[in-house]
């Protein structure tokens, strides 16, 4: 910021000090200037009266006639031949006393006014304790508390100075070129003026006094405002959506969590049950290899034990020198009869497929598992539901769709139909009538008998004449069928799809959001084929396509099912 010239500092030193005599003055004011001694500027002290009706304080007209050769009134310029005699006005000076004592209390009171608080303005012209100002004077700069600015309140000078509420910086609404104050607001270079710079800097612009500029720019503020807070609910609005979205999306993430573990809690039970009877199993089995293995260790060990006692006895006769008790004994000395055990084997109980029986038996758990899951997805899809209807304005000519256009097949003949943009041509397609931006949506159709179908979803905006394509970048997501067997799924290149049977009625689910397009067998509640990862901005609308009729083979219709629920 600029600071201001010697010479402006010295206009504002003059300025204020002549404000502080008009406040010394006007202070002393009750409600007429004649309580006011016209030479000291002060309330009476010991009025006198002249000859000619004017009243001075003795002091003060006695000095000014001392200091001058004539005797002449100071008000209406009187000129006395002989010096006059003065006589006391007593009404004045009761009146004037008693002033001055209001003026007394006045101060005394002020004097017991609380001090201004830290960051509040305070009164230019208290002395000692700085009173709170209520009021500041563009004329004077200065700040006044109640008590000082009585006098611009009351005297006829003073009242036409320009009060506002109190600020600290003053010499801020001040030109810093002339010295004035502020009084204009320059609408070309969108700044505050004083009353000079129209005449000498800004010549050929256009003003408008303080007031309407601040008007205008309050009434531009308000609306600036009014957005704002409009602005301000959206975004809490738009904050409560998120916030509501995030709950909806915590408290589904709870139950599908509730769910898994239900789930995977069953088929843990599922697996220790089976490990456990595979484990038993075969222990079963060992237990009765290892029963017949101790029976005949024990059988043997037997044998060999009486082995052992008769090679004890014939060694202790092997040891004799007696040829006639070797001879007498020779005869009574046989080995005992022992088993031909040559051909005896323990009995191993095969384990062979005890294993693969088991894990048979986990498939066919875990398939049941997973067959209750699908369905539990299913019936989850299910609920959003929607009615689609099909739309003729849509159709290939040579399509043939039921009064409740909920059936479409193949004519084979072609119709004289109008040629609308909307309507495909050469492809024998037709769209649903209802059109999704948001959320997510389902419906099934029927596709028993049909050799030939193509179902799915695809942009507002997709073109719809000539050659094309059957493929996301192009706006569509679908899957078919032809000759018969033969399933895909049209991603950026043809997905050939491998199904444990042919589906008779079809799902198609869509999460907007999440950029999901599924496609389900009704019956056996099996995903046949997805698109995940896709990027929506326009609107989606069911597409169908009973392809050709191909002499009879595919005459079957496709046919929008009403949805019921997967028990």
């Amino acid at each position: 910021m600029d600071r201001p010239s010697s010479s402006q500092r010295l206009h504002r030193q003059s300025r204020k000090r002549a404000a502080e005599t008009d406040m010394s003055a006007a202070s002393r004011l009750q409600s007429e200037d004649q309580f006011m001694c016209s030479i000291c500027l002060d309330v009476f002290t010991d009025p006198v009266s002249t000859s000619c009706g004017h009243n001075f304080c003795r002091t003060c007209i006695t000095q000014h006639w001392n200091s001058n050769i004539q005797y002449v009134c100071p008000l209406c310029n009187k000129v006395f031949c002989t010096r006059p005699v003065l006589e006391v006005n007593r009404l004045l000076s009761e009146i004037a006393a008693e002033f001055r004592r209001s003026i007394t209390n006045k101060a005394s009171r002020r004097s017991e006014e609380p001090a201004a608080k830290p960051g509040e303005v305070q009164c230019d012209f208290c002395t000692g304790t700085k009173v709170k100002a209520i009021k500041s004077c563009l004329m004077c700069e200065a700040s006044y508390c109640q008590t000082h600015l009585e006098p611009h309140l009351t005297a006829a000078r003073l009242r036409s100075h320009q009060l506002i509420h109190p600020v600290d910086n003053l010499e801020d609404r001040m030109c810093k070129t002339h010295d004035k104050p502020l009084e204009l607001f320059c609408k070309t270079d969108q700044t505050c003026v004083c009353s000079l710079c129209p005449v000498l800097d800004h010549k050929n612009h256009e003003f408008v006094p303080l007031k309407e500029g601040y008007e205008g720019k309050k009434a531009k503020l308000e609306k600036t405002v009014a957005e704002i807070q409009q602005k301000m609910q959206q975004t809490q609005l738009k904050i409560q959506e998120i916030d509501q979205s995030e709950k909806l999306s915590r408290e589904a993430a709870d139950r599908k969590k509730a769910e898994g573990l239900q789930i995977f809690t069953t088929l843990k039970q599922h697996v220790e049950d089976i490990q456990a009877d595979f484990m038993e199993t075969v222990e079963e089995k060992h237990k009765s290899t290892k029963k017949q293995a101790e029976d005949f260790i024990k059988e043997l060990q037997q044998e060999l034990s009486e082995l052992t006692v008769t090679a004890a006895e014939v060694e202790k006769l092997l040891r004799s020198e007696d040829h006639l008790h070797l001879l007498q004994s020779f005869s009574s000395i046989n080995a005992p009869p022992t088993k031909d055990w040559t051909q005896v084997r323990v009995h191993q109980r095969s384990h062979e497929g005890s294993l693969e029986k088991a894990v048979a038996q986990l498939e066919e758990t875990i398939s049941k598992e997973v067959k209750k899951l699908l369905k539990l997805e299913l019936k989850r899809i299910q609920q959003f539901a929607v009615d689609v209807t099909l739309d003729p304005d849509t159709a290939h000519p040579k399509l043939i769709l039921s009064n409740d256009e909920k059936q479409v097949h193949h004519g084979d003949v072609r119709k004289k139909l109008p040629d609308k943009p909307q309507r495909f041509d050469p492809c024998v397609n037709v769209l649903g009538k209802q059109s999704f931006s948001s959320g997510r949506f389902y419906f099934e159709v029927q596709v028993k008998g049909k050799t030939k179908w193509d179902l799915g979803v695809t942009r507002e905006t997709s073109k719809r004449k000539g050659d094309m394509t059957v493929r996301p970048q192009h706006g569509y997501w679908a899957v078919m069928l032809r000759n018969e067997n033969e399933f895909s799924g049209r991603d950026d290149s043809p997905v050939r799809l491998s199904l444990k049977s042919k589906p008779e009625k079809v799902g198609v689910f869509v999460d907007y959001e999440e950029g999901l397009v599924a496609f389900y067998d009704v019956d056996s509640a099996a995903l046949i084929f997805s698109f995940i990862g896709c990027s929506f901005t326009h609107k989606l609308l069911p597409l169908f396509s009973p392809c050709f009729n191909d002499g009879g083979t595919n005459s079957a219709p496709l046919i929008i099912s009403a949805v019921s629920h997967t028990e």
